[in-house]
């Protein structure tokens, strides 16, 4: 089985801060999103899981799989998608100036700029991720879970799903509500 879930909330996410790659921690009611969660799905079973890298994912995963053996793996690719200079940008929905805003609105459309990394980096990565990494486990009858981020999730769904890129925000990615993908 292949499994996702989005990091517990952070003070970002409360003032809808684009994230992005920037290095926020959860807040108290995302850890205790990730603590709730732990309980809500101790039945489900992981043999890995595989983590971004950024603190808010990690901290998800250890509290979620807290009393569990199950090892986190840090991987890179699983990191969320950058939006350069637009990362602390406030109420991106309210901004039609804002170049982000596209992304989810129309992600087709969308044009990266500003440092901001593109749809198709965004989706080269977590497919090398898939092919690579997720997708081998899975056919060894391995149960591997994810634990992400918005966008980054989104990518990953919509690539195992076989979703147009117009439908990438198709499935909601509530903070701390786990996914069954295969």
């Amino acid at each position: 089985m292949l499994y996702i879930i989005r990091h517990g909330i952070t003070d970002w996410n409360l003032k809808h801060k684009l994230q992005g790659k920037t290095d926020i921690p959860l807040n108290d009611i995302g850890r205790q999103m990730a603590r709730e969660a732990n309980e809500l799905y101790k039945e489900v079973h992981f043999d890995i899981c595989y983590c971004s890298p950024l603190v808010r994912a990690r901290e998800t995963a250890e509290l979620l799989l807290e009393g569990r053996p199950v090892p986190v793996v840090i991987d890179e690719r699983l990191a969320e998608m950058g939006f350069g200079i637009y990362e602390g940008e406030e109420g991106v929905f309210n901004k039609p100036q804002c170049p982000v805003r596209e992304l989810f609105f129309n992600p087709a459309g969308y044009k990266a700029v500003g440092g901001a990394e593109s749809i198709n980096e965004l989706f080269d990565r977590t497919g090398s991720f898939l092919e690579e990494t997720a997708y081998p486990l899975v056919k060894e009858g391995k149960d591997v879970l994810i634990v992400g981020h918005g966008a980054m999730n989104s990518a990953i769904i919509g690539q195992v799903r076989h979703r147009p890129l117009e439908k990438m925000w198709e499935e909601s990615i509530e903070n701390c509500r786990l996914i069954k993908l295969l």
